[in-house]
């Protein structure tokens, strides 16, 4: 009988993705395949081993240039409709091999129009890729498309994901810098998807402060924070004082849509040990794992959850309060989230503690 659940335990673990940028998890090989056909001539290397390192070594280079030159070259090869389904099948696919059951994966569509796709045959591509890559596997995955904070299209995106809402297009994000570029900057969009009943995530709390959480939540209405790290700035140390901000999220129940391994990268965090989900957990804040981008940070969800194990001694029950936690704050429908969670994750789980 195993203490801690394994790396391939959790594998089998029905999970459920919250946070995971399209662009940041192509295969490698199928970055190669993509600049070859269209002719995409600036990738480091197109040996998809060496071009898997090098992704890697950039992305914990300590340099945001660097970082940020990484989805220069994914962009760079998803300009075409065949691209695009590809790589959205493809994600599909390689989140249901890792045990998703659920997953919201985000993308910007103002950033692949440059070959000449408009918005709605970049959205249209992308949703026809995750019905291919999901078809005949136990995984549901719904999109949100992001706006950039420092463009000026946010209510443009807005007004796409609420023409796609009825076809698997499940929410809107803002991303990109976060200092400089406060999410009231989009006050317009945000005010329109109220009004629309539609909903919402802002890329809140990374690398910017509590400004940031309490603009996204008091003055944009955001349904959950992207990343949120940074409302540990609210809490002592010790985590029995909570300034008014932390509370608040709390008590309301704000999702917090964590990506451990992406937080370490950008300097969010010391380390896996020291990451502030430790404290927020135990805080019982509505806390989520998630892998933000799973090529630059060489990672999965089950090597997400893996890391938690090893670091803070967490169990099954851990585990699928995490789980839970992240199909309660989906954007789907109440009874769709309901269904899952009696009828997939918690079987699931009670099945893998029996095993173990």
């Amino acid at each position: 009988m195993s203490q801690r659940p394994t790396l391939e335990e959790i594998r089998r673990a029905p999970k459920v993705l919250l946070h995971d940028h399209l662009d940041g998890g192509l295969r490698p090989e199928t970055i190669v395949d993509l600049a070859r056909e269209s002719g995409y001539g600036r990738l480091p290397t197109t040996d998809p081993d060496n071009l898997r390192q090098w992704f890697e070594e950039a992305a914990d280079s300590g340099s945001l240039e660097r970082y940020l030159e990484t989805f220069d070259h994914t962009v760079g090869v998803m300009q075409t409709r065949e691209a695009l389904v590809r790589v959205a099948a493809e994600c599909a696919e390689d989140l249901a091999a890792d045990g998703v059951v659920y997953a919201e994966v985000r993308y910007a569509p103002e950033q692949h129009t440059a070959a000449g796709l408009s918005l709605d045959q970049v959205v249209e591509a992308v949703l026809e890729g995750f019905e291919l890559g999901s078809r005949g596997r136990d995984i549901r995955v719904g999109t949100l498309l992001t706006a950039m904070r420092h463009k000026a299209r946010s209510m443009e995106i807005a007004e796409l994901a609420v023409r796609y809402r009825d076809v698997g297009v499940v929410g809107f994000d803002i991303a990109g810098a976060e200092a400089g570029y406060p999410p009231t900057r989009h006050l317009d969009a945000f005010e329109y998807l109220q009004r629309e009943n539609a909903h919402f995530t802002i890329h809140a709390g990374e690398a910017f402060g509590l400004p940031s959480i309490w603009q996204a939540i008091q003055w944009c209405g955001a349904d959950r924070l992207g990343h949120g790290v940074r409302i540990i700035d609210d809490i002592s140390e010790d985590g029995t004082k909570l300034g008014r901000l932390a509370a608040y999220v709390r008590d309301k129940r704000i999702p917090l849509e964590m990506c451990p391994t992406s937080n370490l990268q950008t300097g969010a965090a010391p380390s896996i040990a020291e990451h502030p989900i430790g404290l927020l957990r135990r805080l019982n804040f509505r806390v989520t794992v998630n892998t933000d981008n799973r090529l630059m940070s060489a990672t999965t969800l089950s090597r997400e959850f893996a890391k938690l194990v090893e670091a803070f001694g967490y169990g099954w029950d851990d585990l699928q309060w995490f789980t839970i936690n992240a199909m309660k704050s989906a954007f789907i429908p109440f009874d769709e989230r309901l269904s899952l969670i009696n009828g997939v994750i918690k079987p699931g789980f009670a099945q893998l503690k029996w095993r173990t």
